[in-house]
């Protein structure tokens, strides 16, 4: 029996011996920082325990199964990968983690997504100096200005809280250091997509795209592989000062290829010519001497552009404004979004170009005077100026009229008559049938027998 009894001695050593080494081997492979399977065995109010076949069960904050809405994303049952916070507490028990799980995994991801160059989705949670930041699987990472896209990005305010697809292309863990890309995946996939969108790329196609970037010249549209250019002058047929009064970066857009050159690359469209060109037929819808409404759209020092209907614009010169003044400023008569009356002058089809009136859709008052006086009449006026050559009256109707030097006295040379006279009201007649227009050109004079402040009976003289 002792023989027996030492004999199984040395046996049950080695089995002990063996279970021991391959304890201590699992022990060696459960270091600190690995992730494990755990099964979890309870949820309660503030903690969910799971047991990962170690001396005893591990006890796990509940927030750390919480999603974003904050609900429980485990039950008994369900089996998690935790990470291994401490193998020995102190307490004998193997502290583990769901959230430093998660983080690992999301680690071990981004590094296999740079090794293989596969995509990553991620979403734009902020801008920062030179770029935006993503939040990549629970991970923060940068995005350069210059790889948000293939063109340069001036504005990266539209691309804030989307979700967009990236690429790895820098990361250093112990830095916690991530650098992604959306411009390499975009040209990944541009190639495929230019091929397929050169097939049916011609001029005169109908496209639609979307608004990538906005200039003080156009607009950019991503075509699919493609950019296209709307220049400001095809946005639509009516002045348009700048693009973004018509579109805004990410809207879709129809738009019509003007000319493609397959050989660069470049494509010019055109929206406003989707539409009937409004100058068609323009002459035969407004004939010379229609009145109508508009509304002015653009003052200038020679004139106001006023909008007679969509798209179509005619210029009132200031030389057509006022009838008795053909110099004012055309701020003096109209301003922005004012409506007028004007009047059809001429349309030139060809050049695009309507010359309007303003003063035509009001009474004349060189017509009115002629009508109303005739030679020899005495009328009453305001003197408005008295210069080297004569003085300015103001006659009814808002028109001047000219008394020259050789016409202001009898007796007294017209420089010394000038000096005399000083602004007031007086009576003079009449030389012809209509007043002199203002201006130095017209020296169409007012002839009056008694304008002399020394004389105050005209002499006898034969007629001139």
């Amino acid at each position: 029996m002792a023989t027996a009894a030492t004999t199984n001695e040395p046996a049950q050593t080695q089995e002990n011996f063996a279970a021991l080494f391959e304890e201590s081997l699992a022990r060696q492979e459960m270091r600190q920082g690995e992730l494990i399977t755990a099964e979890v065995t309870r949820v309660d109010y503030n903690i969910v325990v799971v047991n990962a076949g170690l001396k005893s069960e591990s006890f796990i904050p509940i927030e750390e199964f919480k999603n974003d809405k904050g609900e429980v994303e485990v039950k008994a049952g369900d089996f998690v990968t935790v990470a291994i916070e401490s193998l020995e507490d102190g307490y004998g028990e193997t502290r583990l983690s769901r959230d430093k799980a998660k983080r690992l995994k999301a680690w071990h991801d981004l590094e296999s997504s740079m090794e293989q160059g596969t995509i990553v989705s991620g979403l734009v949670t902020g801008k920062v100096k030179g770029g935006l930041t993503v939040m990549v699987n629970g991970i923060r990472a940068f995005l350069p200005g210059s790889l948000v896209d293939i063109r340069p990005v001036k504005d990266t305010t539209p691309f804030e809280g989307k979700s967009l697809e990236f690429k790895v292309i820098k990361l250093d863990r112990k830095r916690n250091n991530v650098v992604v890309s959306r411009r390499a995946v975009l040209e990944a996939s541009l190639g495929a997509e230019r091929e397929e969108l050169l097939k049916t790329l011609q001029e005169g196609a109908i496209v639609k795209g979307i608004v990538k970037n906005i200039t003080d010249y156009g607009a950019f549209v991503d075509l699919g592989g493609i950019d296209g250019l709307l220049h400001i002058t095809d946005l639509a047929w009516r002045r348009v000062k700048h693009p973004s009064e018509v579109l805004a970066v990410g809207d879709e857009v129809t738009a019509k290829v003007l000319k493609f050159d397959q050989e660069k690359n470049r494509v010019s469209l055109g929206m406003k010519q989707l539409g009937e060109d409004p100058w068609v037929g323009l002459s035969r819808r407004y004939p010379p001497g229609t009145r109508l409404f508009g509304k002015v759209t653009n003052l200038t020092d020679y004139g106001a552009f006023v909008e007679i209907e969509q798209g179509i614009e005619g210029l009132v010169h200031v030389s057509e404004m006022d009838w008795t003044n053909k110099n004012i400023h055309p701020t003096k008569v109209v301003q922005l979004g004012d409506e007028v009356e004007v009047m059809i002058l001429e349309i030139d089809e060809e050049r695009r170009r309507i010359s309007l009136g303003m003063k035509q859709c009001m009474p004349n008052p060189w017509e009115e005077f002629s009508i109303n006086h005739k030679k020899g009449d005495k009328v009453k006026g305001l003197i408005k100026s008295i210069t080297d050559f004569g003085v300015f009256i103001g006659l009814p109707g808002g028109i001047d009229g000219l008394v020259h030097l050789s016409d202001l006295s009898w007796t007294l040379p017209g420089e010394a008559a000038v000096r005399d006279y000083k602004k007031g009201q007086f009576s003079q007649s009449t030389s012809s049938a209509s007043a002199s227009r203002s201006g130095s050109n017209n020296s169409t004079a007012i002839r009056s027998p008694i304008l002399s402040q020394h004389t105050t009976k005209a002499p006898s003289l034969p007629e001139r």
